[in-house]
């Protein structure tokens, strides 16, 4: 189908206004820009019972993390850890805020988002160590946490998915923690991303493939680290073992394609597998519930995901 019209009004506004694409902006002017945009995109802020920050042991020093918890109950809680986007390059734990309230009030279940490092100033491998670090720790210490251990997920958009996936990939080769689910939104999952769906989305005007090369050559310090799984998990050779998955994709966007592949592999390998297109859309959608309907519809599919796996 067509972009969805509310995806055309929304274009329209950013190229009336003169948005430069992210790519030609400096790292602080698109970080800044990024969360702007995000912000914007979400609409009103969304109440939570409990909004928390805190400092934890990270892969290299202390690692911001944010907890929502939906209500008052002192009951141990299913818990999504979640992995904002940014192309492992923007973001930060405010980056995914609309996002984390909205999923920890739907499912109901607490949420903890992870500020793990950056590029370019930390490289591959130091985000998915963070991540990895940070999911190993939250399991470890699930009773200060009032989390359950037994009901334990892990998701993220774009970047963030990706190092879910990688995130998976490490739990299970060490053995622990058990994880429920995984929810991959739009999730880079192959560096060389030659596909369809790269080639066709090359509208400045939205996120397109100079976006993602722009973000992969922040990330990498050799382009050879790009064909390691922990950085394409779609390279990865084995993945049997691995949680169930949700994965989400855009039809307007450029890593639709290997996206939808990666979900197709992990099926083949014997993974449960639920895998969503949503049409019209493009990359990004998931945090613009203040704009698109379907970001509403994302959502909501997301969290009776999350309900049914943490209660199976």
């Amino acid at each position: 189908m067509p972009l969805d019209p509310q995806v055309v009004a929304m274009r329209e506004r950013a190229v009336a206004a003169g948005a430069p694409p992210l790519y030609t902006l400096s790292l602080e002017q698109a970080r800044a820009a990024d969360l702007a945009a995000i912000r914007e995109g979400a609409g009103a802020v969304r109440p939570v019972h409990q909004v928390a920050d805190r400092l934890i042991p990270g892969a290299d020093g202390d690692l911001p993390i944010r907890v929502y918890r939906p209500s008052a109950t002192t009951d141990a809680l299913p818990t999504l850890v979640y992995f904002f986007g940014g192309g492992w390059t923007l973001g930060n734990i405010d980056t995914s805020d609309g996002i984390c309230r909205s999923l920890a009030n739907a499912v109901p279940c607490q949420v903890i988002t992870v500020g793990y490092r950056l590029a370019p100033e930390h490289k591959f491998p130091a985000a998915v160590h963070d991540c990895h670090a940070a999911v190993c720790w939250i399991a470890a210490h699930a009773d200060e946490l009032g989390a359950d251990p037994a009901r334990l997920a892990v998701g993220g958009d774009s970047s963030g998915g990706n190092l879910a996936a990688a995130v998976t990939l490490l739990v299970r080769d060490g053995g622990s923690p058990a994880l429920a689910a995984q929810v991959l939104v739009y999730p880079n999952t192959d560096r060389r991303g030659d596909t369809e769906s790269m080639r066709a989305n090359d509208d400045p005007a939205l996120f397109n493939r100079r976006s993602v090369a722009w973000y992969w050559d922040h990330y990498l310090a050799a382009d050879a680290d790009g064909l390691d799984p922990l950085a394409s998990p779609a390279l990865a050779e084995d993945l049997t073992g691995l949680p169930p998955a949700l994965v989400i994709t855009a039809e307007y966007d450029p890593l639709r394609d290997e996206g939808e592949q990666y979900a197709e592999r992990l099926r083949a390998a014997g993974v449960e597998v639920r895998a969503t297109r949503y049409p019209g859309m493009v990359h990004g959608f998931f945090s613009m519930t203040g704009v698109l309907d379907a970001a509403a519809q994302a959502h909501a599919e997301v969290a009776d995901y999350l309900r049914a796996r943490f209660d199976a």
